[in-house]
């Protein structure tokens, strides 16, 4: 038999009661204790394997499942791959929402998986932390997920909490922050509040005048941020640590540059830059 498991916090559409748990899910009134019956497909051919003090399930087995739901929060994969959970516990003010290139003011507390706090900005007297979202001026899954959020969602009593994967965040490299050292492959999390946002003026809002300012001064990044390449293009004087960073650098920079040649139909330039990508994964 499958343990009972009081309090269990689990996302039911992975998968932990069975792999119709998302259907049992819409069955289930908050606090009525239901019993189900899974008719001889409760894990499918492969069954579920014994783990600690839980039982094995056969294959193809009939299940008898009960299930009371205590309580809920609303769950999103941020990027459609699993490595970017947010867990919302209070929803924010209204619609607005940041978008990209908006000057976001956060209060966070990043933490490792076994509870390690790393950073902590907003409380204790520090100052709110400033950004600038798609400016890479943060890890990846924190510049995602800011964006996704509204206004006015307060730590610790209610909170957006976000776990990120390495992928996503600070990728098989040590990073030491201010409180801790983040090892190499850690899944972290975020809870963020988000205190107040000014949106990127978009586009379609501007007049002739300011498309051609806002066009300038892209263009001015972009010259600033091509040639920051160079000072990482030879790095035979570089330890291996060192090495590590400048690649995983290098190959951010030829990507981004491969997008770019890709909107001017320069695919030739598309082609060799993502070959050198490759190449350098190869030769690693």
């Amino acid at each position: 038999m499958v343990n009972v498991l009081p309090g269990l916090v689990q996302v039911i559409s992975m998968g932990y009661l069975s792999k119709h748990g998302n259907v049992l899910q819409d069955l289930v009134p908050k606090s009525d204790g239901v019993e189900f019956t899974v008719q001889d497909d409760g894990f499918g051919e492969k069954g579920k394997q014994a783990s600690g003090d839980e039982g094995g399930v056969p294959a193809i087995a009939t299940l008898q499942i009960t299930l009371e739901l205590v309580s809920w929060k609303t769950v999103s994969d941020i990027t459609k791959d699993r490595k970017v959970i947010k867990k919302i516990l209070k929803e924010g003010e209204g619609y607005e929402r940041p978008n990209e290139g908006a000057v976001v003011q956060v209060k966070l507390i990043g933490k490792l998986q076994d509870g390690t706090i790393f950073t902590k900005k907003g409380y204790e007297g520090t100052e709110v932390f400033e950004f600038k979202t798609d400016e890479e001026q943060v890890i990846d899954g924190l510049d995602r997920a800011v964006v996704t959020m509204k206004k006015g969602v307060v730590p610790p009593n209610s909170t957006v909490i976000y776990d990120i994967a390495p992928e996503y965040a600070f990728g098989s490299t040590e990073s030491r922050q201010e409180l801790a050292v983040v090892p190499p492959n850690s899944t972290v999390t975020y809870d963020i509040e988000l205190v107040s946002f000014v949106k990127e003026k978009e586009s379609w809002d501007m007049n002739t005048q300011e498309k051609i300012e806002a066009a300038g001064k892209k263009k001015e990044e972009g010259n600033s941020l091509f040639k920051a390449a160079k000072y990482i293009e030879y790095d035979s004087s570089f330890g291996d640590e060192e090495k590590k960073q400048a690649k995983t650098l290098k190959v951010s920079c030829n990507l981004n540059n491969a997008a770019c040649k890709l909107k001017l139909k320069d695919y030739k330039q598309v082609e060799k830059l993502c070959t050198k990508v490759c190449v350098g994964y190869c030769v690693s």
